[in-house]
């Protein structure tokens, strides 16, 4: 007796426990399996220079090399030199988002109300090793100062690079057993999708190459949905979150970076 409630409370967790996923924002889409309803990002038939390649490593956005022997005279004479970075009334940005060759539109539309916004790539650049393709490049300072110098060369005095993450859990519901009825071109609901979106946004200053990092409130967001609109629903979840995070890290990046008089 005690070994059936023991299977049979396995069997109710497994039933109401789903699969958690994470993905890029700039790898976010959804596709179905013929094995299941799962996260797979979707197949671009494009130019390969436009498929999603990985994310930029925050070492070499920022310069830093990794095991780098430094002494107590390099650490002081850094906070010596260090100065915070600024976003100035007629301050030109240069936008990058980790992995994709544009950054999104909404925060391109959320940060052009009150700075200049130039565009940037994402992609970052990759080599064949011995461990498989690595995005990470060898020498983190030259590529930061690179980056640097397309920004000057731009015109643009600070570097904004942001990286996203979508969290997801999805857990089965007790209308799984009859989500096949149809009821007028639609099913019902099956399934309830738990996700979260997070955001890191670095700024670099381009002529000193001073940095500074932050992260916005997370936003989380919960649907149900049936089998027929599974990627439907998930594809609006996504588009409806990354609406709000990049809101937010546009409105934290001006309240704490800038002095920019920001309209309620």
């Amino acid at each position: 007796m005690k070994n059936q409630k023991l299977v049979s409370l396995i069997i109710t967790c497994a039933f109401f426990t789903g699969c958690a996923t994470q993905r890029s924002i700039s790898h976010s889409g959804y596709r179905e399996r013929p094995s299941g309803w799962e996260y797979h990002p979707a197949v671009n038939d494009s130019d390969p220079a436009f498929n999603y390649q990985g994310e930029l490593s925050e070492f070499d956005v920022l310069g830093i090399t990794r095991n780098q022997i430094a002494s107590e005279v390099d650490i002081a004479r850094a906070l010596d030199a260090a100065k915070a970075v600024e976003l100035r009334d007629n301050s030109s940005i240069l936008l990058i988002q980790s992995g994709a060759m544009f950054p999104d539109g909404p925060m391109i539309r959320e940060l052009s109300k009150h700075l200049a916004v130039t565009p940037f790539s994402g992609v970052p650049p990759y080599r064949r090793t011995n461990r498989g393709l690595q995005t990470e490049s060898l020498d983190p300072e030259s590529y930061s100062k690179s980056l640097r110098l397309a920004a000057a060369r731009g015109g643009n005095d600070v570097i904004v690079c942001y990286w996203g993450l979508l969290e997801s859990e999805s857990e089965k519901m007790v209308t799984k057993t009859v989500s096949w009825v149809p009821l007028v071109n639609w099913a019902l609901p099956d399934e309830q999708q738990h996700m979260r979106i997070r955001l890191k946004i670095a700024l670099i200053d381009v002529r000193t190459g001073n940095w500074a990092v932050f992260s916005p409130e997370p936003f989380d967001d919960k649907r149900s949905s049936s089998s027929l609109r599974r990627g439907v629903v998930d594809q609006k979840q996504v588009e409806d979150l990354k609406a709000k995070a990049y809101a937010a890290g546009a409105k934290g990046l001006l309240e704490h970076y800038s002095n920019l008089a920001l309209a309620e």
